[in-house]
């Protein structure tokens, strides 16, 4: 009984933190991990019994899917390059370089379990830094290459972990094997990836029930990551792939009901589980606290917490300038087609490599134990660490972001806004030019199809002058008394020609995925309010 009430706890405890930080204007992942720490010091907390080979299986396959599921395609193929850099060079480098201070800075520590630290903090997460975008608009390239940067490091850095705890539980390591490995368990879990999205895909299209969509959508991620892990292969790798492949064909894979239903569930299920996750390493903390106070002063170990975060936050900061500028003076074909940025924006991508929830999974996730039965060598210094890694970089770079975002005078390039109008525009016109040809053949539905043209013009009218976008969404107008339902099946036409106008402008590359959904959540909406006058 005590578990569930602390369970209730937890939940009460994440809504009230995500009121706390929109009344206080703050990211919410920095609330969450402060009260982590809360939660921390409160002597005699009930702490949640939860076995760590269950969080990685549990946790990760929802936190990392709707990332994926979300990416646009072509703004991550544009800006694949620097993401790469990011998400594969500055990784790689920071496990090394974390892995090298932390053996130095912790007596007794192996290397191996050096490595698998490195592993835990080296991907950074982008949910923090895009919660402050939202208030304090920046060029869009900055927020899609942080966001194609998370999604691919994860990936990178479960390999390494997952390597670097193979190392410490058998107590062997080949670096040649590992080479040889590490293609094969990537490659493998993106085909596996493929092969789930594509089965998903399959069944999506021959439904129309939104529960039961929505419980396929939940059991897709899980599906690729316990297929890749039974195969030895890159789970990490298998979500991301299935959720990019979903992601593409998600606009015309299942209908507008199932659609807006699925979006609250996933922006829910995310929601509460980044607050989970949090809160669960606080009720760890004491335990892991008591362990190390027996064997090191606080102040030792405030000062590796602290040399290690030295290391994520001026490493990155040391990467992203290189990264940015030195390929472009060394390849002029990369100079002409994409030229040199705007200093301002590498230093806000370099400051905004805050550690998040996907870290905090994985330091939860470690073996208790090693193959032999001994404990597992610095768990307790590698939780520990890795908590003060997110909290410094979630506090100091969370609160400081917007504050240098404004100081630097950076300033959002309105493509969003842009793509948006394009969108409505040639979405209204071919909803306009298909009544058009409607009328002129179907005379009985004249009556019906002129009230809807004449809607059309209005907002046609309301886009040319730049009014207000949201009084040019997509609307339907109340129908004629006499032959409703032929009204109401002309709009549905309609809407299903603006929905197939704007996909076509995303496969064009005219507009982003982002903007797709935005229109086209629009359009979902006017046709459920379609729907509930039919009913």
């Amino acid at each position: 009984m005590a578990q569930l009430e602390l369970v209730c706890f937890v939940l009460m405890l994440v809504a009230a933190l995500d009121i706390a930080a929109r009344k206080i204007h703050l990211p919410y992942p920095v609330l969450m991990v402060l009260c982590g720490l809360t939660l921390g010091l409160i002597p005699r907390l009930p702490q949640i019994a939860f076995a760590p080979e269950l969080v990685l299986p549990v946790f990760l396959p929802p936190l990392l899917f709707p990332t994926a599921l979300l990416t646009s395609w072509h703004d991550f193929k544009t800006n694949l390059r620097p993401i790469l850099l990011l998400a594969v060079g500055l990784v790689l480098l920071t496990i090394a370089a974390v892995a090298w201070v932390a053996h130095a800075c912790i007596p007794g520590l192996p290397w191996a379990a050096a490595f698998v630290l490195g592993a835990i903090v080296s991907p950074p997460d982008a949910i923090a830094a895009t919660a402050v975008f939202e208030r304090l608009e920046v060029p869009r390239r900055i927020v899609t290459i942080l966001e194609g940067e998370s999604l691919v490091n994860d990936a990178v850095a479960l390999v390494a972990y997952r390597f670097g705890i193979a190392a410490v539980v058998t107590g062997t390591f080949s670096s040649a094997t590992a080479a040889l490995e590490l293609p094969l368990v990537a490659l493998g879990g993106a085909i596996i990836g493929w092969i789930v999205g594509v089965s998903v895909d399959w069944i999506q299209r021959r439904l129309d029930d939104p529960p039961v969509q929505i419980t396929i959508s939940l059991l897709a991620p899980y599906l690729a990551y316990l297929a890749a892990e039974h195969l030895e292969c890159s789970g990490a790798l298998a979500i991301v792939t299935a959720g990019v492949y979903l992601g593409w064909r998600l606009p015309r894979m299942i209908s507008a009901r199932t659609r807006l239903e699925l979006t609250s569930f996933w922006q829910m299920l995310v929601y509460l589980l980044n607050g989970v996750v949090f809160i669960f390493i606080g009720l760890q903390l004491p335990q892991v606290v008591h362990g190390l106070e027996q064997q090191s002063s606080w102040s030792r170990l405030l000062f590796q917490a602290g040399a290690v975060s030295a290391v994520v936050i001026v490493l990155r900061l040391l990467w992203v300038f290189p990264a940015a500028y030195v390929p472009r003076f060394l390849f002029p074909s990369i100079r002409a087609r994409d030229p040199y940025p705007d200093w301002r924006d590498i230093t806000i991508i370099g400051w905004s490599g805050m550690r998040g929830v996907d870290s905090l999974a994985t330091a939860l996730a470690l073996p208790l134990a090693t193959a032999v039965g001994t404990p597992f060598p610095g768990r307790d210094i590698i939780i520990f660490v890795s908590f003060a890694v997110i909290l410094l970089t979630l506090v100091a770079q969370g609160l400081s972001l917007p504050i240098l975002i404004r100081i630097l005078k950076v300033e959002g390039d309105c493509k969003t806004e842009e793509e948006g109008y394009i969108a409505r525009l040639a979405a209204n016109q071919a909803a306009l030019a298909y009544l058009e040809r409607r009328a002129a053949t179907e005379v009985e539905s004249r009556p019906q199809l002129n009230l809807l043209q004449a809607e059309y013009h209005e907002r046609m009218a309301q886009l040319e002058h730049e009014e207000d976008e949201a009084s040019a969404n997509a609307t339907v107008p109340d129908g004629p008394a006499a032959s409703p339902a032929r009204f109401h099946q002309a709009a549905r036409d309609a809407l299903q020609v603006e929905r197939d106008t704007i996909i076509e402008l995303r496969n064009q590359h005219r507009i982003n995925d982002e903007t797709l959904r935005i229109v086209q959540r629009d359009i979902d909406l006017a046709d459920a309010r379609l729907s509930e006058r039919e009913a």
